[in-house]
């Protein structure tokens, strides 16, 4: 019998070319409880962080795997996006340059496929028969509340009124014995509005939730894709296919074709379980234990074998902060550009800010105002937006990826009565540790004019540095000297 061929997006395929290319390593015998959490952290502390692929998982049968570190490097991100394979961080930065506007533009041209047939259909479970403790699911840290299968996952959910579908990434712990699990999805995002539309409407809402796939999914579920434009058909513009995919017998929503481990069911708003806390992308436990909804699972598929995908967050650098950094200073800059700013440079969105907080924008410095106007529409823009909390605008001669070149602005550049404006009232998060217990998850941010004053750019002292071409003429005649 001649076996499926795998479908587009399938977890074992990208799995073969990143072993291809040097950066995956195999890891056996860890422990489930904290230990497999414990290696995937020091490895995305180490100058090169790998992906780490985990079997032989104390407790479990061989062949039961869990993925990390998917997209930790410029190279594994690059092939993910489908932009290369053997980009380095600049050549990286480059090829993303334009594209998030493109694919968006894109993304009606690519639907995704209705297809029948699947590896994932090689285990049907029933749901009173699910277990999802029957793999290998981590307690990540070691003061998480529980066991996370939702962390690299992505979760459907669709609109009561049009049907557009939305992909999501968020947390989800294993409930009742594995008979269940909680949906965090946070207020505000796309999935959560859906949530609630189907509450508010029908008293339930459909899910489907892949705990294992190519991680583009990852990628396009956990950046923030603009409304109306489904994660799946986003997905097909990267890659330039439409997504093949399963329609769940229950909720009728999509299931990635690519699959490794799939669950449908349903979600009630009084249908809760306490969970939590959880170690999150701010580098903090969120909090105490508190009531998230609990999925009805009626369904629950997956492979022979099956690859879980776990992204787990922490302090930065963590699992998927490298790509959220890229991705979101991609869409930052495009989104700037679209808006018809003048003269903006670059962006970054720092991952030492989790590639949310902390977001830096280079311009050529234009007109009076210029830098205030940047700094201030990048602070709110839906890209950005969501518990943004520093935007320091620099001049076009400092590198913003360059932490050091950016705080050396900040305080030669910068006077804090005059260049700082606060804005009170934003879009924070629940996560937030600086958020009081019970408090509405506002937040302010600082929006950082570090550019030289407009008025002064001819009298500013010059900076005391060689000239770049004069230098580099140095460094080819003395490159012994800098040999290591």
């Amino acid at each position: 019998m001649t076996a499926m061929p795998e479908p587009l997006l399938s977890l074992r395929t990208w799995l073969e070319k990143v072993e291809s290319i040097g950066e995956l390593r195999h890891v056996k015998g860890a422990h489930w409880d904290v230990e497999l959490g414990a290696i995937a952290e020091l490895s995305y502390q180490r100058p090169k962080p790998m992906a780490l692929l985990f079997d032989d998982i104390v407790g479990y049968p061989s062949g039961s795997r869990v993925l990390t570190g998917s997209t930790g490097s410029a190279r594994r991100l690059g092939h993910t996006l489908r932009l290369g394979d053997d980009l380095d961080d600049v050549g990286l930065v480059a090829a993303l340059r334009g594209k998030p506007s493109q694919w968006k533009a894109a993304a009606a041209d690519f639907p995704a496929e209705t297809v029948t047939e699947s590896p994932l259909l090689e285990n049907v479970v029933e749901g009173p028969d699910v277990d999802l403790l029957s793999l290998p699911v981590p307690r990540w840290h070691d003061r998480d509340g529980g066991r996370f299968i939702g962390t690299g996952c992505f979760v459907v959910t669709s609109d009561p009124e049009n049907g557009a579908i939305n992909g999501g990434c968020y947390r989800m712990e294993v409930q009742d014995e594995g008979r269940s699990a909680t949906v965090n999805a946070v207020p505000g995002k796309h999935g959560a509005q859906h949530i609630q539309r189907w509450f508010d409407q029908h008293g339930r809402a459909p899910v489907v939730v892949s705990f294992g796939h190519d991680p583009l999914l990852l990628v396009t579920g956990g950046t923030e894709v603009p409304a109306g434009i489904s994660e799946l058909d986003y997905a097909g513009a990267i890659l330039g296919q439409r997504v093949p995919v399963l329609r769940g017998e229950h909720t009728g929503l999509p299931i990635p074709a690519g699959s490794e481990i799939a669950i449908e069911g349903w979600l009630r708003p009084d249908d809760v379980r306490d969970e939590g806390p959880f170690g999150e992308w701010t580098g903090y436990y969120s909090g105490s234990r508190r009531p998230a909804p609990a999925l009805e699972i009626v369904r629950l598929y997956h492979r022979d074998d099956p690859i879980q995908l776990g992204a787990p967050p922490g302090k930065p650098p963590h699992d998927y902060s490298y790509m959220r950094t890229a991705m979101k200073s991609a869409m930052v800059e495009d989104a700037l550009n679209a808006a018809g700013v003048a003269g903006v440079r670059g962006a970054w969105a720092h991952e030492a800010g989790g590639g949310r907080l902390f977001i830096v924008v280079s311009i050529e410095h234009r007109f009076a105002g210029h830098a205030r106007q940047v700094g201030h529409l990048a602070a709110q823009l839906p890209a950005a937006a969501y518990m943004n909390r520093f935007v320091v605008v620099v001049d076009d001669d400092i590198d913003p990826r360059d932490l050091g070149e950016v705080v050396w602005a900040m305080c030669t550049r910068c006077d804090p009565a005059q260049d700082i404006d606060i804005v009170a009232g934003t879009w924070g998060s629940k996560l937030d540790p600086m958020l009081l217990e019970g408090a509405p998850p506002y937040n302010s941010r600082a929006v950082v004019d570090a550019c030289r004053p407009f008025e002064r750019r001819s009298s500013f002292p010059a900076v005391s540095t060689g000239d770049p071409a004069y230098l580099q003429s140095v460094l080819d005649r003395w490159s012994e000297v800098f040999e290591h």
